[in-house]
């Protein structure tokens, strides 16, 4: 693609991304993420009220009198993307492609940190590491990782969400909200998931299809898998074969669904075919509700 036409499309998605930053999400961003924790300010003389909790003891022990530390909250936040650029995310059974929708994610969450003054960071993964983009400020910043999410390709990769995860354990040393954007179509990363949670505020944005949920009466359908480059056909008008399809994947969704709950993290479930605006607002307002 011609240099030209990269800032064209670049240009249109940030307009379209800021425009749903500034009108249709508003403050929820803001309020959904308030800061990692405080850093110390002053001290001051107590006054009737204060929390004896907050009493510096040595400036007390040095003055005779009661003193106590004052603390602002830590605005600034650290976010890191991290995007599933493996081979499933080119599929989709109507307009958009998965990964169209992660891309766009990904925007709307850049903006709206940078909106805030906070920094933002990029990690494409596949079944390996494709790409880092340290966490930086500033819009020339955002556009350069918007740029890598739109052009970024790989070839028939597959998904290793452990490989992504530990790497970022090592990479990231300030805790920071991460937002995983994935189909999730991979195993075994339980333990990694986990751990990144305990040490990170992580969000897991995942994307599915309808087609993968629910197989339509199309006939002989030829099957080809992107990630295993394996080929082979189902017979999609055997009503038997379409229930035991949706049968795995919901048993995979619920194991998934259970694992979230389980260890207490964040879940936004984004279908293709469906607007992602209204599951990202209700994410931010459940989150702003908890504190």
């Amino acid at each position: 693609m011609l240099p030209s036409e990269i800032l064209k499309k670049v240009r249109l998605l940030e307009i379209q991304t800021r425009h749903l930053v500034n009108n249709v999400f508003g403050g929820e961003y803001h309020s959904a993420f308030k800061g990692m924790g405080m850093e110390f300010a002053e001290v001051r003389e107590y006054q009737p009220g204060d929390d004896i909790r907050d009493i510096d003891w040595n400036v007390t022990a040095r003055t005779g009198k009661p003193f106590i530390k004052k603390f602002d909250e830590e605005r600034e936040l650290s976010v890191m993307l991290m995007v599933d650029v493996s081979a499933s995310g080119y599929f989709g059974s109507g307009e958009n492609l998965k990964s169209d929708i992660m891309v766009e994610l990904a925007s709307i969450l850049s903006f709206s940190a940078i909106k805030n003054n906070d920094k933002v960071g990029l990690i494409l993964f596949s079944d390996q590491i494709e790409k880092f983009i340290p966490p930086n400020k500033g819009k020339s910043h955002v556009l350069r990782v918007i740029r890598e999410l739109i052009y970024y390709k790989t070839e028939d990769k597959q998904t290793k969400i452990s490989e992504a995860l530990e790497y970022s354990l090592k990479a990231l040393k300030r805790k920071s909200v991460i937002f995983l954007l994935s189909d999730f179509l991979d195993q075994n990363y339980e333990k990694s998931l986990k751990l990144m949670n305990q040490k990170h505020d992580l969000i897991c944005i995942q994307i599915t299809d309808p087609s993968e949920i629910e197989i339509p009466n199309l006939g002989l359908i030829k099957m080809h898998d992107v990630e295993s480059g394996k080929t082979f056909w189902i017979d999609s008008s055997n009503k038997k074969v379409r229930n035991e399809m949706k049968t795995n994947f919901d048993i995979k969704s619920n194991l998934q669904t259970k694992l979230f709950k389980k260890n207490k993290i964040d879940h936004v479930l984004i279908n293709t075919e469906k607007s992602y605006i209204e599951p990202l607002v209700e994410f931010f307002n459940k989150r702003i509700s908890r504190f």
